[in-house]
């Protein structure tokens, strides 16, 4: 019989990315693929570092809010212990702004996400919903996460991101320059990207901003293959 293995969900952060929803998604197939499956509403766990020492994935899905330094301390050293890490848009990408060394764990922030021309804003999440692309990268072709998954379409939140180059890039989309907007050039940003910290592997994906984008069929594939790849 195989030995099942540990995850650890945390959860919580601004209500708009339906953390609970989200991540309750995603729950079922990690216990499908043989974890048993811990809830947390806060990154107080983190600063366990005995049970911390045994979680094989953690599934974060945590926007905004703080991390106090031994909830972050214990993070990162079940990370470069062998932990994965791994989730989508602000639950990852956006999170604990109130620590510089989150962002160099994650090698990518979100910026902003131009939304629609000003005249057609009505003061709803949707005003920064525009369509865009997620391109993939030739090293996305073989690469367990993306392999058989081409470029496709989204309406919703295009991520800015901030980046570093310890990334590993599997896809990216470009922001369009426009007639309101105040760069003048495209801007591409990471959309798809891993990252080996220690023994530890990163997973972030952009795309996810609420459920519906969640279940779309390329985002869905690419994040249940995400979390089982940056798994110990």
């Amino acid at each position: 019989m195989t030995e099942r293995k540990n995850a650890l969900v945390v959860r919580g952060g601004w209500d708009g990315h339906q953390p609970y929803e989200a991540t309750e998604l995603f729950i079922p197939y990690l216990k499908d693929n043989g974890y048993d499956v811990r809830v947390e509403e806060s990154p107080k766990v983190y600063a366990d570092a005995e049970y911390m020492a045994g979680v094989d994935l953690i599934m974060q899905c945590m926007t905004m809010t703080t991390i106090e330094k031994d909830e972050f301390a214990g993070l990162r050293a079940a990370v470069e212990n062998g932990t994965g890490l791994a989730g989508w848009h602000g639950g990852i990408a956006d999170s604990y702004r109130n620590n510089s060394d989150y962002l160099h764990l994650i090698g990518g922030q979100f910026a902003c996400h131009p939304g629609k021309h000003p005249d057609e804003c009505v003061g709803e999440q949707s005003d920064n919903y525009v369509p865009y692309t997620v391109n993939m990268l030739p090293a996305a072709a073989e690469h367990p996460i993306t392999k058989g998954i081409s470029d496709f379409d989204l309406v919703t939140e295009q991520y800015w991101v901030l980046s570093d180059d310890y990334i590993d890039v599997l896809a990216t989309t470009t922001q369009k320059v426009r007639e309101w907007d105040p760069w003048n050039r495209e801007v591409t940003s990471p959309a798809i990207w891993t990252r080996q910290w220690g023994k530890g592997r990163i997973f972030v994906a952009t795309p996810g901003h609420r459920v519906d984008i969640l279940q779309d069929i390329n985002v869905r594939t690419i994040i249940e293959r995400g979390l089982l790849w940056a798994s110990r």
